[in-house]
């Protein structure tokens, strides 16, 4: 016989599991997403199987196992749903782009914003086939992490660099 409550439950505590690493993760910052090391790997795997016990707890029959399943699916569904249909909750869940190098010029209080050193960004711009900081017209972290990087021989720079300046500016 089928517990219907106690897969209810399940569900409940899944999608609690879920908002709270989807916050913890905002929290302390999308240079993580993009950017994993080893420690972030191990760390997301422990954290993992540390919740799970918080989702299913003794139950570990397959009725335990679809129904955390289903409510992870339908709070990501939610989450998704919400993000997309409000600008105001995408800004909050996700965050929004920082500009940290701007003509050449590092933004170094941006760069403290994104928790990222000199060394970072440096090394973010020979990634993107520049040698220096001031041969960047525009160096962008994005929402999911990654950086952005505009060269100064960059072919179409003058009006790319000019629609994203106005959208930044909108944005701070």
């Amino acid at each position: 016989m089928i517990d219907w409550m106690g897969l209810l439950i399940i569900v409940g505590k899944s999608s609690a599991v879920y908002i709270f690493i989807v916050v913890a993760i905002r929290l302390f910052g999308k240079k993580e997403l993009a950017q994993l090391s080893v420690i972030d790997l191990v760390f997301i795997l422990l954290i993992s199987n540390a919740v799970q016990n918080a989702m299913v707890g003794n139950d570990t029959s397959l009725q335990g196992g679809l129904a955390a399943a289903i409510g992870l699916f339908a709070i990501n569904y939610v989450l998704k749903l919400l993000t997309f249909r409000s600008k105001k909750f995408n800004e909050v869940i996700q965050g929004h782009a920082i500009l940290l190098i701007y003509e050449g010029q590092v933004l170094h209080h941006n760069l403290d914003k994104a928790m990222l050193t000199m060394d970072e960004i440096e090394s973010a711009v020979r990634e993107h086939g520049v040698e220096r900081c001031e041969d960047v017209n525009l160096a962008v972290m994005e929402v999911d992490g990654n950086i952005s990087v505009i060269s100064n021989d960059y072919q179409s720079k003058s009006s790319r660099k000019r629609k994203a300046h106005r959208a930044l500016n909108k944005q701070q």
